[in-house]
């Protein structure tokens, strides 16, 4: 992904010089279980500037991105009975976060032949993507939402993901009609290097959510930024549609 810009600056958008390609690595392992999920993107603009607060964003600059992947968590079967409210499987279509304002429609994600699950496509940056092969966003278990902080035309989705609050609300329209509305718990960012597989991808006897994008120090030496961001969020309030 590419690095924020220095504020003070009018968003723009600038065409890309060449058409360059976002993955992220992700072994396939069996859904509902612990998996692996590194967000990194590949080949996509950078600055030679570390990331700053949001307050506005200039174009960046073309420069390639590298991937980074760790070994995939063995299978955790989680031994706490179930708890908690849950919901019957359905596929989400929106992602609303009034307090940092998102409003995103849903594509979903995909483990290709390579191992590496196809992020949302960078030519739209309000786009979120569901891991299509895990729960749903309001079953039991821990769902798996990727988007990007920002991409080669400017700011995404997900830019201002690490100023999420604990307690704000997080609310995914499914397909069936109904909302699952989640309560966030926590918002951590960890070092790509020693990322928390099980911890974040372990499944859970309650639904609960994983918002995760890329975030910290932006490394200027492998043009890719340092560190993941994610959001821990649990089901708090299903409405039936």
């Amino acid at each position: 992904m590419a690095a924020p810009q220095s504020p003070g600056s009018t968003p723009t958008r600038t065409a890309p010089g060449t058409t360059l390609g976002r993955a992220l690595m992700w072994p396939a392992v069996t859904a509902g279980l612990g998996m692996l999920l590194i967000y990194n993107s590949l080949n996509t603009s950078v600055d030679d500037k570390p990331p700053a607060p949001p307050a506005a964003v200039a174009p960046a600059m073309p420069a390639p991105e590298i991937l980074g992947s760790h070994a995939a968590p063995p299978p955790v079967t989680p031994s706490e009975s179930p708890v908690g409210p849950a919901m019957a499987r359905s596929a989400p279509t929106r992602l609303q976060i009034p307090s940092i304002g998102v409003n995103a429609p849903f594509t979903d994600l995909a483990v290709g032949a390579d191992g590496r699950l196809n992020p949302p496509p960078a030519t739209d940056p309000n786009l979120v993507g569901w891991f299509k092969g895990g729960v749903t966003p309001g079953e039991r278990g821990a769902s798996i939402v990727a988007g990007h902080v920002d991409t080669m035309t400017g700011p995404a989705v997900f830019l201002q993901l690490q100023f999420l609050k604990p307690g704000a609300a997080v609310n995914i329209t499914r397909a069936d009609g109904s909302i699952a509305t989640f309560k966030v718990d926590t918002v951590e960012t960890f070092s790509k290097a020693k990322f928390p597989d099980k911890r974040v991808y372990t499944d859970t006897p309650s639904a609960q959510l994983r918002l995760i994008t890329c975030g910290g120090p932006y490394n200027k030496t492998v043009k890719d930024y340092e560190d993941n961001v994610v959001a821990f969020a649990h089901l708090d309030t299903p409405q039936n549609g």
